[in-house]
This record gives C-alpha cells, structure tokens and sequence, in this order.
C-alpha cells in the first residue's frame, strides 16, 4: 500500500479525465445518486431520465415508493411483501404448497412464539424464510457438497420485474417466475420458483450490547403474515399497502429488517429485527455454516456492503446487535469477542467485502470494547488475524494504484495453493463496492434539493454529495470477481457452503432510486452469472445446489411498466 501508480494507471486515470467519467456521488443512508463533474459523454438513458424528472417533481405516472400513487417517494424502509425464491439443484416441495408452514397453526405457533393473528391460511402456496435453512440443511443431508447461497438484500418481486423490463426492453410477464436475468432463465439443473413470509418474531426490543442481554423479550409489535390483506403472492394486486409497511391499524404485523431476516435464512429460527443468531430471548441460535464446519464443510461469506453489516453477519456470527460491527468481525475471524470472550469462534474461511476506509473516533452502538479506527474491523483484529504477523488470513485489501480484482485474484489463488484462509477487505468512501445504474455506469443521476418541486407533506432528506473516482472503480473488484475469488478458495479444501451477498439492492431502494435499483440487480445477476459458470466448469451440479433470494422487500409500485422499457 501506498506505492506509487504505475504507467498503465496513470495512463487509465487519463482515459477517464478524458472522458468526464469522475463524478459527484451523492449517498442517501442506503443508496447513491450522481452529479456528473466534467463533459459527461452525451448516452441516451431512459431509466435516469424517469428518475431525475421523478425526483425534481416528486411525481412520477410510471411508479411510485409508498403507499400514494401521485407522490414518487412516500416510503423509504422494509416491507413485509412476499420474497421470491429460486432453486437449482434441489426443489421446493418440501416446503410450498400443501407443505407449507402457514396451513398449520402449530407450526405457526412454533414459528412466532405465538398464533399472529390473520396468519393461519389453509390455501397458502407461500412457505417461511426460515424454510431456507432446512433446504440448505437437506441438502446437505442428501449428499450435495457445494451449497451455495446468493442473497439480494432488499430485492422483491416488483423490483426484479422492474429491472427485468429495464434489462430485456419489454414486458414480458406479470406474474409467476419471470425471464429477463440468469438467476430466472437458466436451465443447466433442475431449477425451482417460489415466495416466502418474512416477518420476524417482533420488533422493538432493547438489548445490552456489553452484557450481551435482551432487556425486554416480545417487544414492541408482533410478526405475522395475513395474505388477505398482504397479498397470497408477490404479483397479488388487491392489497392493503398500509400493512405491507407495518402502519396497518387493523393489522399491525412487524416488518423485518436484515438481521432477523438473515437469521431467519441461515439459522432457521425467527428473532427480532437487529438481532444477529441469538432468539427472542438473546439465546444463541447456530448458523448452518457453524453445523457444516463443525462436519468438515470450509466455509466463506462474500458481500457487496461491508463485511460486518447484517447478511453476512449472520452467515456465522452471534451478537444481540446487528451494530456491533466490530464485535461481528472478531467472530467472522475467528478472534475472541464480546459474545465468546473465552472461547472464539473457528472464524469463516473465506471472508470477502467492503468496509474498507471507513474509520470512526468513536460509535456507542458498538459497546465497550470499541477500537477507535476502522468502524467495521478494528485495526487490532487485522494485525492479529495477517499471516505476515503469525495470523491464519492472508489479508487482500484496496491498494493505490492497483487492481483490486488482480489484488484478490493474487491471495485467492495462494491461498488455494497452501491452505491458508482468505480476507479481503475493500470498498469505496461509504465501505461498499461502487454501485453501477441500469446502464451499467456509476454515475446515477441526483437533483439537488433547490432544484425540486416539494409536494406537501414531503419530508425526504437530502446529503450532501460525494464522489467516486476512477480509482474506487479500478481498485475494487466486483461482486462477480469476489465470488469465484471465494469459489476457488473454498473448493480447494472440498466440501464447502458459500454466502454472497448483493447489498446493493437495499442501498438503492432506501434511496428510492429506480435507476440504482435496475443497476444493482444486474451487477448481482452478473453474480449469479459467474457463480453458474464457475460451477460448470468445476464438475457440474452433480453435487452442487443454489438457492438465490432476497432477506425482504421493500414497496416500489409500478404502475406503467411500459414505461421502463426504454420505447
């Protein structure tokens, strides 16, 4: 780190002065919007011509986030709408239809701690997040030793249609599966569709990050999934859009945010929203990479956002907050933490993402033992896991001047040769990846606030822009390059489980931003792209099973989708 660029980088730095490509980024909590800085090169892009006109005016007759057709942002968080779920290489019968949880109030009861009211529907097709873990878990039992599972933070069925049009330039479905991306049209393996509940067991409960304790199990408001007012699929269009987002008076079911979620998809138990692997009570709850590594399995995460952030949290780590990042880490790593003082955790195999430059003096939500510095690996935890100081990782991070996919192609590859176990650590200034628009750039259009209509009542935030450059470009690889980076690594050692973890779809859709949104389920398609053909190039599915989701949804209303398709 920190040695001068060379000739092709100064020569590449060249070509994007040239071509206007250095932009102004502006980050809303979980998305990124743009202000081109330069001659930006004059493309035709529909999809951000909607979305810049949509935010100047605060109206758009194609969409709309919330629950009001004639304002373009009224909502900004999770919904408790229905998931879509794809298979290959094992099906959902277990699980769906006359299976399904939510034809019988005793697993229901099992489920929630309780019967949810409206919850029981003895027609139900959909099945339970926490269906995904005993799939994987099957799996497993069945005799595949390659499961791999791909989880697009955020991202719905409306989503996926929307990005789908933007993608293939037409509508070619209103319901059921869909085509338009890999993880919907490939056929190489018996292949499944699907749709699940993801409510958590409550929202609204406290807890004592130091302690490691619940204040108040229940909490606040109870989860349940009542399909006449949600809907009994994610197509359904009679539905009370209200109880989708939790602010239903007749129905007030909580809606889940990424930790419960993905505690839900790897451990197979309901919790409460920030919890990562512990139950309602704060009890640990084990992850099915815990199960599998403890039979042998390598294990690895891999993530657009930071490594500590929720999803991959809970792909191995145990904490009663989703905030304690640090904490997280030192369990992901295999260091003691404030949830196994005495006792560490193995730690992950393979441990792959952002958070990279993002340092803090100081943050509460972390607790106690709070490292000033990076904010989601201390700098402590890196010097003790590197190999060069004794440690078990060989440590791939963001170097100047420097490719990041050659950086992590590099140490994925010795560590495949000498059993070493692999951290990369990357990201751009907010410590995720740098998120692309539908046209596969990365600079998405904003409207600064002085330049947009405000309809009354209109409450949304504006930040303050920030920028990419040519350099947070170049020296991270993508989501595509870290996963069969991971892939690579993992197989080397035999039998393996693998997250990946698009988080780009939830930074997009709290930004209310189409055009990210589009740009951010390509980039995790290409994801899924590469996952499939590293397969098919690594022994077939023989042995080997895929399941791609989403940890919940959020409430995009498409009301023309004519509209996207770019005509």
């Amino acid at each position: 780190m920190g040695r001068p660029p060379n000739a092709a980088w100064t020569r590449l730095l060249a070509l994007f002065a040239a071509a206007g490509a250095v932009g102004w980024l502006c980050l809303e909590r979980r998305g990124v919007t743009a202000v081109p800085r330069g001659p930006a090169p004059q493309i035709a892009d529909r999809i951000r011509d909607l979305e810049r006109d949509a935010e100047r005016t605060g109206r758009a007759a194609w969409g709309h986030w919330g629950v009001v057709p004639d304002r373009y942002v009224e909502w900004s968080n999770h919904s408790n709408r229905l998931i879509p779920v794809y298979t290959f290489g094992l099906g959902l019968d277990a699980v769906a239809g006359p299976r399904s949880a939510y034809r019988d109030a005793p697993r229901i009861e099992a489920l929630y701690g309780r019967m949810p009211e409206g919850t029981l529907n003895p027609d139900a097709d959909y099945f339970d997040q926490t269906d995904v873990h005993r799939l994987q878990l099957e799996a497993a039992r069945a005799g595949k030793r390659r499961i791999i599972l791909v989880v697009f933070d955020g991202l719905d069925w409306t989503t996926t249609r929307a990005a789908a049009i933007a993608a293939t330039g037409r509508v070619a479905y209103d319901s059921g599966r869909g085509t338009g991306f890999s993880f919907q049209d490939y056929r190489g393996v018996a292949t499944d569709f699907g749709f699940c509940v993801t409510s958590p067991a409550n929202d609204g409960t406290t807890f004592d990050v130091d302690a490691q304790a619940v204040k108040n199990p229940g909490g606040r408001t109870g989860g349940g999934y009542d399909a006449m007012l949600g809907g009994g699929t994610p197509w359904a269009t009679r539905v009370d859009l209200r109880y989708l987002t939790g602010r239903s008076r007749e129905r007030p079911h909580a809606v889940t945010d990424s930790a419960a979620a993905a505690t839900s998809l790897c451990t197979g138990g309901k919790t409460y929203n920030d919890a990562i692997n512990v139950d309602p009570t704060g009890r640990p709850l084990e992850p099915i990479a815990m199960t599998l590594q403890r039979e042998g399995w390598a294990v690895g995460a891999v993530s657009s956002v930071p490594v500590s952030h929720a999803t991959p949290a809970c792909a191995y780590a145990t904490n009663v907050s989703r905030d304690d990042y640090q904490d997280i880490a030192r369990d992901q790593l295999g260091l003691p933490s404030v949830s196994h003082r005495t006792a560490p955790l193995p730690g992950l195999d393979v441990l792959v993402g952002g958070g990279f430059g993002v340092d803090v003096r100081d943050d509460k939500g972390q607790g106690g033992n709070f490292e000033p510095g990076n904010k989601y690996v201390a700098e402590s935890t890196l010097r003790e896991i590197d190999v060069a100081a004794g440690g078990r990782y060989r440590l791939a991070l963001r170097t100047p001047g420097t490719s990041g996919h050659a950086v992590l192609a590099e140490a994925a590859r010795a560590c495949a040769a000498d059993g070493r176990r692999l951290f990369g650590f990357f990201g751009a200034s907010e410590g995720h990846l740098p998120f692309a628009t539908a046209d596969g750039r990365h600079d998405p259009v904003v409207v600064e606030p002085e330049a947009r209509e405000k309809p009354e009542g209109l409450k949304k935030k504006y930040s303050t822009p920030i920028r990419y450059t040519p350099a947070d470009i170049v020296e991270n690889p993508t989501l595509a390059e870290m996963a069969t980076a991971a892939l690579d690594v993992l197989a080397s050692r035999g039998q393996f489980w693998l997250m990946v973890e698009a988080g780009d779809v939830d930074w997009a859709s709290h930004a209310n931003n189409i055009d990210n949104c589009i740009g951010a389920v390509k980039s995790g398609d290409a994801a899924v792209r590469a996952i499939f053909s590293w397969i098919e190039s690594h022994g077939g599915w023989d042995d080997t099973a895929v399941i791609v989701t989403s940890d919940h949804g959020h409430l995009f209303v498409l009301t023309e989708p004519a509209a996207l398709t770019g005509r």
